[in-house]
């Protein structure tokens, strides 16, 4: 066996049966919970627990990050919308129409990132709206931090799902 054959051993286009996509989407599920509003979470834990200067510092954050997803939103948000779902209709197309793999992981990743994403600018819009700061917007917080592992489990769940039934069916084959 040569190195071309090893190299893509190791990156094996077939999405499913591949470890590293496995760990992929750990990794991705795992930062996206832990990474609220381009806040880490501890820091929301960190403020309850100690107040003073680390809350401040923690709404200095939010207010920070909640400006540049609004202003992101606001100034291209259409632009991206349209991308988005112009992305997402080719990989759906491609994966679940013409059955390439790759875009079926592709689209099971992207998908429910894409609420995510959506889920962090209305967030981001109560936040500005409300004027939230202390308890009220560590609450926000937590419960978008909740939505957010939800809407995980399910994408973790139908993508095993799938996954198993690629590798049962297809991969067996040898498709």
């Amino acid at each position: 066996m040569n190195w071309y054959d090893t190299v893509f051993e190791l990156i094996d286009m077939r999405s499913f049966s591949n470890l590293w996509f496995w760990i992929a989407l750990a990794v991705v599920w795992s930062s996206t919970s832990h990474w609220v509003l381009g806040v880490p979470f501890d820091m929301v834990q960190r403020a309850a627990r100690n107040g003073g200067q680390t809350e401040q510092d923690l709404e200095d954050l939010v207010r920070i990050n909640c400006n540049r997803i609004l202003f992101i939103g606001r100034v291209s948000g259409l632009w991206l919308l349209g991308i988005t779902c112009a992305a997402l209709t080719c990989l759906g197309l491609l994966g679940f129409l013409y059955w390439v793999e790759f875009a079926q992981a592709l689209f099971l990743l992207a998908f429910p990132l894409s609420l995510v994403g959506a889920l962090s600018l209305w967030t981001a819009a109560r936040i500005e709206a409300l004027q939230l700061h202390g308890d009220t917007l560590r609450k926000r917080m937590r419960k978008h931090r909740l939505f957010t592992q939800m809407i995980g489990i399910v994408a973790i769940f139908v993508t095993a799902l799938w996954g198993m039934y690629q590798n049962m069916t297809v991969g067996a084959l040898g498709g």
